[in-house]
């Protein structure tokens, strides 16, 4: 079992930016894939980034040349960086985790292939 927990959500102005973090105990982190995803009021959740156990990266379209998604297997964390931040980006924020392995790496878009979730960390960006 893998627990997730997600940390530097907060309130802040467009343009702003926030580091999200997502802290895994229970297991070493380093065979695990983890994604983030998002879910602003009244809408589904969807995907924002993914990072892969190689390091590997992918984004929405949405977030590109914006957010940056790392890892530090050290100390068990990913993290989110979230730069310019837009009152569209108003969202709980979701940590994903699976040890899963596809060579293509939008496989990591799919919510349904995770098995570990994190309780989310609210995200609101005021115009």
């Amino acid at each position: 079992q893998v627990q997730l927990v997600e940390s530097g959500g907060g309130l802040v102005q467009a343009g702003a930016s926030l580091r999200l973090s997502c802290a895994a105990s229970g297991r070493t982190f380093s065979p695990y894939a983890a994604a983030w995803f998002r879910q602003a009021p009244g809408k589904e959740r969807v995907f924002v980034a993914a990072i892969t156990q190689s390091g590997s990266t992918y984004y929405a379209d949405s977030v590109k040349g914006r957010f940056t998604n790392s890892r530090d297997n050290a100390k068990n964390t990913v993290y989110l960086q979230m730069n310019s931040l837009k009152p569209e980006d108003t969202a709980v924020y979701y940590c994903a985790a699976d040890r899963a392995s596809n060579g293509d790496i939008r496989y990591y878009t799919r919510e349904y292939i995770f098995d570990y979730w994190g309780q989310g960390t609210q995200v609101t960006v005021s115009s």
